[in-house]
């Protein structure tokens, strides 16, 4: 259930990333979804494995060069995705990771469960 979850968040933040940046862009839903699903994975899979690799620089720059992996994955699925997933360069990448990362630390506090 948890998964699921993920994937539909990840296709509700790439779908409104895709509407703040015209660099950004979706084909429709269906890419969303397609891309939303590849977006879990990915970060489930490949993305421990390079922020370990990456780990001294991350630490150098105080955690900033997650944004350049968070990039290079998205394009990563772009790149998978052909034309129904677009990003016109590295440097759109770079915000859309960053607003991707404010508006899943958004929908994460919105949604995250009561303990009583």
């Amino acid at each position: 259930m948890g998964c699921l979850v993920n994937i539909l968040i990840n296709t509700l933040v790439l779908s409104l990333t895709g509407l703040i940046f015209t660099g950004f862009e979706l084909e429709n839903l269906w890419a969303a979804l397609i891309a939303g699903l590849l977006l879990a994975v990915v970060n489930a899979i490949v993305r421990p494995i390079l922020v370990a690799l990456t780990l001294p620089v991350t630490i150098l720059t105080l955690g900033i060069f997650i944004f350049v992996i968070n990039a290079a994955l998205l394009m990563l699925i772009a790149w998978v995705m052909g034309g129904a997933f677009v990003i016109d360069g590295f440097g759109t990448a770079i915000l859309a990771a960053v607003v991707i990362a404010i508006l899943n630390a958004l929908i994460s506090v919105v949604l995250k469960p009561v303990r009583a």
